[in-house]
């Protein structure tokens, strides 16, 4: 996909935030630090549209960012180890659940994944609510480019034995580093548009 333009729109903690208008919604979402924020600065091909940072926890409000005046990107706060407050964290969670079950604009929903590392018990749960609100999910190993080739196969295989996915849901190997994967994002993307 051509990307022409990719703007910033708000950053939102109520519905009554979220941008009106009918636009197709893309939400990325998965544990802090997993790589979102620079997932999506890949694939918008900005340096820092998506604010990164070392430190987990950074994104803290549900951001819309406009892709060629059609559709949205959207970048959740992580889920984990962030270290912010525990009433901050379970506002993040109540936010992110109303979000999730019952934004209708939302196409699809990405659930990243630290490919090094098996998924949380966190994450379990997203898939669990995605599924039960019936958004399609894509799972999106991120990091891949920190891993040999030989430990690919093994970590796709943990992946998809640990959330307990069937053998034709697809896992897609992704590297903000390399851009590995990029393609294939959009084209599924795509679809959902």
């Amino acid at each position: 996909m051509n990307i022409d333009s990719a703007k910033y729109i708000i950053s939102a903690m109520k519905p009554e935030q979220y941008p009106r208008g009918g636009h197709s919604e893309i939400a990325f979402v998965g544990r802090s630090n997993v790589g979102k924020s620079s997932l999506m600065n890949s694939i918008l091909n900005r340096k820092n549209l998506a604010k990164t940072s070392s430190r987990p926890g950074k994104t803290q409000t549900i951001n819309f960012f406009e892709i060629n005046g059609a559709f949205y990107v959207v970048d959740l706060p992580g889920y984990g180890f962030a270290k912010v407050p525990l009433a901050v964290k379970e506002n993040w969670g109540r936010v992110m659940t109303s979000y999730l079950a019952n934004r209708e604009p939302l196409k699809m929903a990405a659930v990243l994944v630290d490919a090094r590392h098996d998924p949380s018990d966190q994450d379990m749960d997203m898939l669990a609510l995605l599924d039960e609100a019936e958004v399609p999910t894509l799972v999106v190993a991120t990091k891949v480019d920190k891993l040999k080739r030989s430990e690919r196969v093994r970590s796709v295989k943990r992946i998809r034995e640990t959330l307990e996915l069937d053998d034709d849901a697809e896992i897609l190997l992704f590297s903000s580093e390399t851009g590995e994967g990029k393609k294939d994002l959009w084209e599924i993307i795509g679809e959902f548009l």
